[in-house]
Formats: structure tokens, sequence, C-alpha cells
């Protein structure tokens, strides 16, 4: 049988996380006041030193003798800042690296599933996976951190695609406009610059929401696979984790354990469920083709308002008229933000209006400098 390359630098890098989430673990039974989570937290650094001789000794059969690592530099400031702030900073962390080695050690599986490192890299994934999962209920959170499935809405880019045209172009068109050094008349260039300036926008923010959201579809489809595969190799952690939602959601211990062992005879059908109920994947409600309309439009149609008076008139009228619509835009797009951001109504427009006065009063005097300059 014919192995593959013996990646040493991958394993000690490996044995050095493990060695790291020990020490951690420690740390956090010391904080604890909670006897019952101190005690589970000293269960876990035992659990990460058997992974520590687990590495060394697969070190040590292919020829690579070495002594158990000690903290690193960075889990040791880590400890350093929890011992300080304290100790559930540390929780979290602990909960991303337990993520991290899970997505890492399935792909050192992939790679190799019958080579020297193959079954101790699943033994470790199917570990990982549990203290990522314990972690997890005693953080408050749910699903799998190895897992990146956040998403977008329809609104959201339409907010932040008017807000992105109108804020650039308001800069542009105030920059032109001090330039030219009047403010009584808007020349030819200023006008064309702010339609050139638009439709630049919009092709910009269109294709950039084309390939975000081509990457989103990516992701997820990346997760599918990777959930796929851990149905396949550790089948009755994913049985007892699918157990677990339904009892979340009020239906018995037994009921659920024997819904969950029904489902897992179906992969397909266990592919499913687990996508919508751990992933929180549903169908797909856009397409990269509409989320780059979407944005696009919504970007051209907010990088038009500063230029849509002075394509009627050029007069000092029409330049204040496109100044007070674009501050008053501002402020919208604040007010519509905060329904993102959570802040006050009147706050986050204020915000988005003082933003959009600093854009024209630098934007104007730029101009005005770098036509001064050349």
């Amino acid at each position: 049988m014919t192995h593959a390359p013996v990646s040493v630098d991958i394993w000690l890098h490996h044995l050095e996380d493990e060695a790291d989430a020990a020490f951690l673990y420690r740390e956090l039974a010391q904080a604890e006041h909670d006897v019952g989570k101190a005690d589970l937290y000293r269960k876990l650094a035992q659990v990460e030193d058997r992974h520590v001789e687990m590495w060394r000794k697969l070190l040590a059969e292919n020829g690579h003798q070495v002594e158990p690592p000690p903290p690193s530099r960075g889990a040791r400031l880590r400890a350093w800042v929890a011992r300080r702030v304290g100790a559930g900073i540390l929780l979290p962390m602990l909960l991303q690296e337990e993520g991290r080695e899970v997505k890492g050690y399935l792909s050192l599986y992939r790679e190799s599933p019958n080579g020297v490192v193959g079954p101790t890299a699943l033994t470790l994934a199917k570990e990982s996976k549990e203290h990522a999962e314990t972690l997890a209920a005693m953080s408050g959170t749910t699903g799998e951190p190895w897992h990146k499935t956040g998403a977008g809405g329809f609104l959201r880019n339409v907010v932040y695609g008017f807000n992105d045209g109108l804020t650039a172009n308001f800069g542009l068109v105030a920059g032109m406009i001090g330039a030219q050094g009047d403010l009584q008349m808007a020349s030819h260039a200023v006008v064309v610059a702010g339609l050139a300036g638009a439709a630049a926008d919009a092709l910009s923010m269109g294709s950039s929401g084309y390939l975000a959201a081509k990457s989103e579809r990516e992701v997820f489809e990346h997760e599918i696979a990777m959930e796929k595969e851990e149905i396949r190799l550790m089948p009755e952690l994913e049985e007892e984790e699918l157990s677990l939602v339904y009892q979340t959601k009020g239906i018995p211990e037994g009921q659920a354990r024997a819904l969950a062992a029904q489902i897992m005879l179906d992969p397909a059908r266990a592919l499913s469920e687990q996508v919508r109920e751990e992933l929180k994947i549903g169908e797909a409600t856009s397409t990269p083709m509409r989320e780059a309309w979407v944005t696009g439009t919504a970007t051209l149609l907010g990088a038009l308002i500063p230029v849509a008076p002075l394509l009627v008139d050029t007069g000092p009228v029409a330049i204040w008229t496109s100044f007070a619509l674009a501050m008053l835009s501002h402020f919208g797009v604040g007010a519509a933000r905060s329904f993102f951001t959570g802040r006050g109504v009147i706050r986050s427009g204020m915000d988005m209006f003082l933003v959009g006065l600093g854009v024209a009063i630098l934007g104007y005097f730029l101009g005005d400098w770098i036509v001064r300059l050349l």
C-alpha cells in the first residue's frame, strides 16, 4: 500500500493546538466557580492531553520524537487577558478552535483515509466535534461552529447599495464643483462626471453583489458536502445531535431518539434534515444575477440623486437642490439602516446626515486643492 507523504509540519501544528487547548481548559477550570463546569473543563483538558499523546505517538512512529510542547505565546497571552477581564472570554475562543480542528481533521482524513494519519484524524475529528457541541451548549449557542452560513437579505442589499451610490457620487459631484471653483454654475464636465460616476458605481456594486452571492452559494455547497461527509463518517454523533435538536423542540427524549434513528437510516433524508435544522440553510431565494441587478439598480438610483437636478439646470438653484436632496437622502438611508443595526432612527439618520455633510465639504475642498496643485 502506498501512503501519502507525511506532512510533519501540519502534524506539529495540530500537536501544538491540542497542547494549547489543554492549557486553556485548565485555565477555565481554575477560574470557574461552578464545581460541575470546572470538573467538565478538567475532563476536556485530560482528553486534550490524550490527543497530544496521540500526535506524539504518530510522530514517533514516523521517525520524529518530540516532547509535549509548552503553551504557545498566543495561548499564554489569551490566558493572561482572561485572568484580568474574566475567563468567559476563553469559551468562544475554544469553541471556534474546536470547530477549526474538526474541519482540519476531516480534511486530513479525506486526503488519506487509509494512510498513516487517517484513523487518528477521524478519531480526533469525532472527539473535537463532541467538545465543540459541549462548549456550544455551555455558551448557549446552537449549530456547529465550523459551518459558516450567514446570509444577507433583499432589503439590506437595497439599502446598502443605495447608500454606497449616494455617498460616493455625492462626493464626486462635490469634488468636481470644487474643482471648477464656482458655486453659481455647474459645468458640463460636472454633469458628465456625475453620470459616469453613477454608471461606474452601479456596475461596481452590481458585480460585487453577483460575486458575493456566487461565493455564498459556493460556501453553502461546501458546507452541505461537509455535513454529508460527517453523516457518513460519524453517523452515531449526527444521530445524537439530531435527537437533541428534536428534544429542544419539546419532543420527549425516547421519541426524539427513535425519530432521529429512523431518519438516519436514509442518508439523503438525514442530510436534508441536518441542513435545515443544524446549518439553517433553506431553499435558495435568490441567484447571483438577481443580486447583481438588485444591488446595481439600488446603487444607480442612489448615485443619480445628486446628479438629477443638474440634468434640468446647472445654475445655483440646481446645485443647492442637489445638495439638499443628497442630505435628505443621507438622513433617510441612515434611518433605514437602523432596522439592521438596532440603533434609534433619529440617531442613525443624523449619523448618516453628518457623513454626507463631511463628504460634501471634503469633496469640495479636495477638488479645489487638486486644481490649485496642478
